[in-house]
This record gives structure tokens, sequence and C-alpha cells, in this order.
């Protein structure tokens, strides 16, 4: 495969621009939130820019916003995870987790008092992920012309080769067969649902937030001697569970306006 041209005509990339930020507003938001990490922020990221997309049947024949939204989510994922990291000294993913052994190896406890007393490193690493940012960029754009030859591999080569790793990893997770059959099993329902044009973003934020929720459950549970009211009278829990329920109905409301506006149309019309 031959890339003729690099880069976006400013037509296109003026209609990135809300799919963009929107992306890095959840990917920030997302970050901060200690375990979930990139995974999680791409696919909500993904999910909303088809929610909001005019044209949601193009997503997955190569849209542009389909490509902008995880990546730039993705991105922005990095930067909010610093900051519980700076802050609090609570590690918002893998990366900072490392970074967090890194800081306690040279004798520096994140938190507050890493702003006042050890200033002169908080900067350094500000400065040092702008650079990242601009190395990503001139990398990638160097590479992309040797990244792309991937897309020209037969896919008779590719899927056996993708079929053995995906063996190899579940069966080394816990030297389990059964866990060979789950992933083949997932595999076949996956292959379904595709067939059938279910979304598959929801199951893969679902296996990967479920643990996650189930163990806060029943530690916020705990806290509160088995009470629910814990949930609606903190006003941050509150705050969550009030944008979820929006979250819920939004596409609903928006289906029912849009149904409305189009029999108007149509009567409007005779």
């Amino acid at each position: 495969m031959q890339i003729s041209k690099i880069g976006l005509k400013w037509s296109e990339f003026k209609q990135l621009i809300g799919t963009i930020l929107r992306s890095s507003g959840i990917g920030t938001f997302i970050g901060m939130i200690p375990g979930a990490g990139g995974d999680i922020s791409a696919f909500v990221a993904y999910n909303e820019a088809k929610r909001f997309s005019r044209n949601p049947e193009v997503f997955g024949e190569g849209a542009l916003q389909g490509v902008a939204a995880p990546e730039a989510s993705n991105n922005a994922t990095t930067g909010g995870a610093m900051i519980p990291l700076l802050t609090l000294g609570i590690p918002g993913d893998a990366v900072t987790a490392v970074l967090l052994g890194a800081f306690m190896i040279q004798g520096l406890q994140p938190g507050p008092l890493l702003f006042q007393n050890n200033a002169d490193v908080v900067y350094s690493l500000f400065i040092g992920m702008i650079l990242a940012n601009l190395l990503i960029i001139v990398f990638g754009l160097i590479g992309i012309r040797f990244f792309v030859k991937v897309l020209s591999v037969p896919k008779e080569y590719l899927t056996p080769i993708i079929l053995v790793l995906c063996l190899i990893g579940a069966y080394a997770l816990n030297n389990n067969v059964f866990d060979v059959w789950v992933m083949l099993g997932s595999g076949m329902i996956g292959y379904v649902m595709q067939r059938y044009g279910f979304p598959v973003s929801p199951i893969i934020l679902a296996l990967i937030l479920g643990p996650m929720a189930e163990s806060n459950l029943r530690r916020a549970l705990v806290m509160s001697e088995g009470s629910y009211a814990i949930f609606f009278a903190r006003p941050i829990s509150l705050a969550l569970l009030i944008l979820a329920i929006i979250t819920l109905f939004t596409p609903l409301i928006r289906t029912w306006w849009q149904s409305r506006r189009k029999n108007r149309s149509e009567s409007n019309a005779l």
C-alpha cells in the first residue's frame, strides 16, 4: 500500500476540531480516575464520536472522526493520569505506577509538597511531556509510510499469526487450558456480534470496568455499613450518577427528537 499524501486539508481538520476537543476532555477526565487507563478512554471517545456524528454509519470504514477520537483521548489520558500522581501520590494507570516507583527510589514523595520542595523536578517533567508529544508527531510523520506496510500483509498469513499469539497469551496468563477455551468462545461470540451488527465497545468496557465496579461497590457498602445512601449523599458520586443517567437517556431523547422533526417536515411538505 502506497500513501500519496500525509496530512489533512484545512477543511478536513476543521471538521475534526470538535471531536478532538471533546475526546481530549474525555481522555483527561478518565486519566484522572485511578486504574482506568487509555483503553477505556479510547473506547468511550470513539463511542461518543459515533454518537455525536451525523453519519454514524461510516464509522468502521475509515471515518476521520473515528480515527481522531480514540487517538486524541488516548494521548490526553497520559496527562490526566499525572494529575492524581503529582497531587495525591496515587497512580492513574500502569505507566504512572512505574513512575511513582521511580520517584520513591529517588527519595521523592509525590503530593502537594512535591511542587513546593522539588519544583524543578515537576517542571522538568512537564517539559519532558511536551517534548515527547512533539517527537511523537515527528516520528509519526516519518514512519507512517513504513507502518502502513503492515496493511499489505495478506490476511491468509496475518490471521493465523494473530490466532497463535492469542492462544499463547491466553494460556500463559494462568497456565490454564480453560482460559484458551474461554478465549475461543469469546471469539465466536464476537464474530456473531459483528455479523449481526452488535457494537463491541460496550462489551469490552463492561469486561474492563465490571470487576472494578464490583470491588469498589463492596468497598463503599462496607464503609457505609450496608447503606446505599452513600451514593446519593456525596456530591461527587451523585454528580457521576446524574451524568450516567443523562448519557443513558440522551440517545433515546435524540432519536425521539429527530423522528419528531422528520414527521413535522413531512407534514409541512404535504
